[in-house]
């Protein structure tokens, strides 16, 4: 580790300035893809409740395929970080792990054990979890009935709250999210568990105190009619174990209650994240025992993408809210917690390349803490303050510069009705007009902050400029905004796909953009709109790049279409009945198109493309098409191997054949 310095950026500025007065160095080669996709060197570093040992995930091979270890170290000597423990996994994969005492913690496991998945949403894994004490160098595992880690409590020591959802088949009106979960106490040491409670259809998604007490919950009223359905919130009042209602809400309303938090500042008050009647979210008391919104705390105009920042000490203050924070040009923050507040300005103004700053992990007394910074110029990087001295622990990519990243711009723009629409801008080195990749969300009913991303900041490293289209239907800009996108007009591939051209014209307009060199790629809906986008005409791109790419919107809504209510079926038969069908329109295709596929893929089967395909070889349509082997939809269950694979086709397909002459 090495400590920071802050006086010398000022030595850096000289030697930047003589360079300068040299003359311009020769811009830098593109990293290769293989360095984009190395497995991160570390990650989930946490400290031990008393604070004196220091643990991380890492990775001893950056192209590594097989499971991580776990790192121990003890951070009380004199001469810094001393390793004390490494733990294995193998065959298993490490995925997670939360210290339950000061010398022991609990982990969770993964293993593949089908080669393929069954079913809709049923991958190719199974889990477990494991116990180990680090100085008694002793391991103890737990088979599958006992549950999944939901809840580890701070005065409890080796004691965790399991969760185990029990009965219930995959088909029918009640999906995964809603079936009667039971939670349980479990002994690490014993391997004991007792029941809790079990919850129900009636109450299920139950919340609990530091000490296991179950404090509040959800559930669904489903009237004589069986159509008519309403979420009810419940609460414990203290002292009491019954239930009370507090709050009901429709289920085809699209107006969101969320408790976040416990009021300290006034008995049985709730803080909540609701909209109440208003376009956009606010944050608020809520009054449980009298039923009603005591007080709004804060509310914005532009945007309702609020989430609630929790007390930095979750041994001693697990769960209480200091603040709130929302996202536009960047995470901004407002505490109504002086103390944490004054920790949050001290850390932005020391951290190099500060984007978003969280205190991760702290010991019980406060004396030592693990901070997080992520942003455009910054992969990821945990800190240690300890002995009043602020140390690098390392970066989750150390094989990528800083200052060879890309910055980020958020821009507003309108579509060709009119709607405003924000964007993230990735801007290479360099003078404009540059080549353009769309490259929109998938979802497509989500939210987008300014972080680090991966891919965008790839394709900045190779000249491209990246825009990240906030079309209709994302989150973070009002229900009016969010339900635009399942109107008939609006559909998949109709409105939602114009938000996206439009911002490539709009680039430009701005001279951002060299009109002759623009592709659109994305992953899952962002696949999709890839899709949709080689079949628009007039036509302004060159190439589209499809990764896990729903190409038959009715196929994927038969998946789970007899599973949705509510707001749910609103949204997604609303997003995909009457969608553009990109298999049923392939003979319209009229650029070059790279497909890739994951044969695991659980959420977005790969009939998908294999249907698709066929259409294309059917009208002789140019594309190249790369599965990747036992890969699964989401980007966390890409390895090494399936990353480097797609990114060197992608960056290669974008250079060479994309269009007449590549981009």
């Amino acid at each position: 580790m090495r400590n920071i310095n802050i006086q010398n950026s000022l030595g850096y500025l000289v030697l930047l300035l003589a360079a300068l007065a040299v003359g311009a160095e020769e811009p830098e080669a593109p990293y290769p893809p293989e360095v984009w996709a190395q497995n991160p060197s570390i990650r989930n570093v946490r400290l031990s409740p008393d604070g004196t040992l220091l643990s991380m995930i890492r990775f001893e091979d950056a192209k590594n395929l097989a499971g991580p270890s776990i790192e121990v170290f003890d951070i009380t000597g004199e001469e810094g970080m001393e390793l004390v423990h490494r733990q294995l996994s193998d065959p298993m994969q490490i995925v997670n792990y939360s210290w339950v005492s000061n010398t022991a913690f609990v982990m969770t496991l993964r293993q593949q054990v089908r080669r393929q998945i069954e079913g809709f949403n049923r991958g190719v894994f199974e889990y477990k979890i494991a116990l180990v004490d680090v100085v008694d160098k002793t391991n103890k595992s737990f088979g599958n009935d006992s549950g999944g880690v939901v809840h580890v409590l701070p005065e409890k020591p080796s004691k965790v709250i399991t969760a185990i959802q029990e009965g219930a088949s995959d088909t029918g009106r009640i999906s995964s999210p809603y079936r009667p979960t039971a939670y349980y106490e479990l002994d690490l040491k014993t391997g004991n568990k007792s029941l809790l409670i079990r919850a129900k259809l009636s109450q299920y998604s139950i919340t609990f105190d530091k000490l296991g007490n179950p404090i509040r919950a959800l559930g669904q009223d489903i009237k004589n009619d069986g159509n008519t359905v309403e979420f009810v919130y419940y609460y414990r009042p203290e002292g009491t174990s019954s239930w009370k209602e507090y709050f009901r809400i429709s289920e085809d309303s699209f107006e969101s209650f969320q408790p976040v938090g416990t009021d300290p500042t006034a008995k049985d008050h709730v803080f909540v994240i609701a909209h109440n009647g208003n376009d956009r979210a606010g944050f608020w008391s809520y009054d449980m025992a009298n039923k009603k919104f005591a007080e709004e705390i804060y509310r914005r105009a532009d945007v309702d993408g609020l989430s609630p920042i929790l007390h930095n000490n979750t041994w001693k203050h697990m769960g209480e809210v200091t603040g709130i924070q929302y996202f536009t040009d960047k995470r901004h923050r407002e505490y109504f917690d002086e103390r944490e507040g004054a920790i949050d300005a001290q850390l932005q103004s020391v951290i190099p390349n500060a984007g978003s700053v969280d205190v991760i992990s702290q010991s019980i007394d406060g004396s030592a803490m693990v901070i997080y910074n992520t942003g455009p110029r910054d992969p990821g990087t945990y800190f240690l303050f300890n002995a009043g001295k602020l140390t690098v622990i390392g970066s989750v990519a150390p094989q990528i510069d800083s200052k060879r990243l890309s910055d980020v711009s958020y821009i507003k723009y309108k579509s060709n009705d009119g709607t405003e629409i924000a964007a993230y801008l990735t801007t290479p080195a360099g003078d404009p007009p540059f080549p353009l990749v769309v490259f929109p969300h998938g979802g497509p009913h989500v939210m987008e902050a300014i972080t680090f991303d991966e891919w965008s900041q790839m394709l900045a490293n190779n000249g491209y400029l990246v825009l990240q289209p906030q079309y209709r239907g994302s989150q973070n800009y009002g229900l009016d905004f969010y339900r635009s996108s399942f109107e008939p007009t609006s559909q998949a591939g109709r409105k939602m796909q114009e938000d996206k051209d439009a911002g490539a014209l709009y680039l430009v307009e701005q001279g951002l953009a060299d009109p002759d060199r623009m592709a659109m790629a994305g992953w899952s809906y962002g696949g999709y709109a890839a899709l949709i986008a080689s079949i628009r005409d007039p036509q302004i791109y060159q190439c589209a790049i499809a990764g896990a790419a729903v190409a038959d919107p009715v196929m994927q809504l038969n998946n789970y279409r007899y599973q949705l209510s509510g707001v749910q079926k609103s949204e997604q038969l609303g997003t995909w009945l009457q969608a553009v069908s990109p298999t049923d329109e392939a003979e319209k295709v009229n650029i070059p198109i790279l497909l890739v596929h994951g044969d695991a893929d659980a959420r977005v089967s790969l009939d998908h493309v294999t249907r698709f395909r066929r259409e294309l070889d059917k009208h002789e349509k140019d594309y190249e098409y790369i599965e990747l082997e036992n890969a699964a939809h989401f980007y966390n269950t890409l390895n090494y191997r399936h990353r480097e694979t797609f990114y060197t086709a992608m960056l290669r397909y974008l250079k060479e054949d994309c269009g007449p002459d590549g981009l």
